[in-house]
């Protein structure tokens, strides 16, 4: 099986602004999986770029992305606000990107946040 290519460059400054919101969380690390930095303790909370699937042929990348598991309760308001879009293979799953520009002062944390709480375990959770 072939490794996958590295799609981005460590020295990008909005992943640093990523990296910094989620390895503050207990437990939290980093692995590069499928050529992406992936957040994780037990299970992977965040993704860092992402791609969509609009059509038959038709995927748009978005390299400055971060995806996660969006808090059930806000999920349906998420899904009618624009900045948001359904990642390839993950959006079945519930998952959602959104370009890490378009997140406001604070949100990206709140983002991770809840995308932790949805993944990490129930020990973990309470260090919140």
């Amino acid at each position: 099986m072939a490794a996958h290519p590295r799609m981005f460059d460590d020295d990008d400054p909005l992943l640093a602004i990523v990296r910094a919101a989620a390895l503050a969380l207990p437990e939290a690390a980093e692995k590069i999986a499928h050529g992406r930095p992936t957040f994780f303790t037990t299970k992977v909370f965040a993704y860092y770029g992402g791609g969509e699937r609009r059509g038959p042929g038709d995927h748009v990348q978005h390299p400055a992305s971060v995806l996660i598991l969006p808090d059930h309760d806000d999920e349906p308001a998420m899904r009618q606000d624009e900045r948001f879009w359904m990642p390839a293979y993950l959006g079945p799953r519930g998952w959602l990107g959104i370009d890490v520009a378009d997140t406001a002062p604070g949100e990206l944390a709140e983002l991770l946040d809840a995308s932790f709480r949805r993944s990490a375990p129930r020990r973990l959770v309470d260090r919140l």
